[in-house]
């Protein structure tokens, strides 16, 4: 059965659809994927099969939606942070953000994406190219954060910009994991803590 473009729906459509998928990303969240079921969304977002299947084809196609659901909200914290970098004392606000939002949530959940990864990675192809490139566009925003820092001469023009961007979100996903575990921010701030440091110590080399 054939599905409407979310760009050709109506504002009520629209409205239903986003309803659906902030539904399905709470549930799988909570859940996992393999353990939320199409009728636990219809009974969550109040919705007939007939709506479910005029929006998503099926269980995959509802899946992507939320790999994209939840990268625009990963994403979202992380622009209040990288947006604004201009020089490696601005590290610290953005580390903090995270660190805050994680212990709000009394380190509950993980990463949003990470999570979703970690289940479908070795299962689902599509899946994994999807959350590849979400992985992608938030390694982009460190990268692009850091050739700033770079362009003031707080870093050596030898730096491997690309590199640390890189390892800074491997630290970063190593530190919510761990923090997740032991229900305890401590992880994450020392992953960020000491890559900042690493930052730091190029810069007066």
């Amino acid at each position: 059965m054939p599905t409407t473009a979310p760009e050709k729906l109506t504002p009520k459509g629209r409205a239903t659809r986003e309803r659906i998928v902030a539904v399905a990303a709470e549930l799988m969240s909570r859940r996992g994927v393999a353990g939320t079921t199409i009728e636990d969304i219809q009974e969550g977002a109040a919705v007939s099969t007939s709506q479910m299947y005029h929006y998503f084809a099926d269980k995959g196609d509802l899946v992507a939606a939320v790999i994209d659901f939840q990268t625009d909200q990963v994403l979202a914290v992380q622009h209040l942070g990288l947006d604004r970098l201009e020089c490696l004392e601005d590290l610290r606000r953005w580390r903090d953000i995270m660190v805050d939002l994680v212990r709000d949530l009394g380190c509950v959940g993980g990463c949003p994406i990470g999570s979703l990864a970690n289940e479908l990675a070795e299962t689902d192809p599509i899946a994994r190219a999807q959350l590849a490139r979400s992985f992608a566009q938030w390694e982009k925003m460190i990268h692009d954060g850091l050739k700033v820092i770079a362009a003031r001469g707080e870093l050596p023009d030898s730096t491997d910009v690309d590199n640390l961007a890189l390892a800074m979100l491997a630290a970063i996903q190593g530190g919510l994991l761990l923090s997740q575990v032991r229900r305890d921010t401590a992880p994450l701030e020392a992953a960020v803590d000491t890559m900042i440091d690493y930052l730091r110590a190029l810069g007066v080399r």
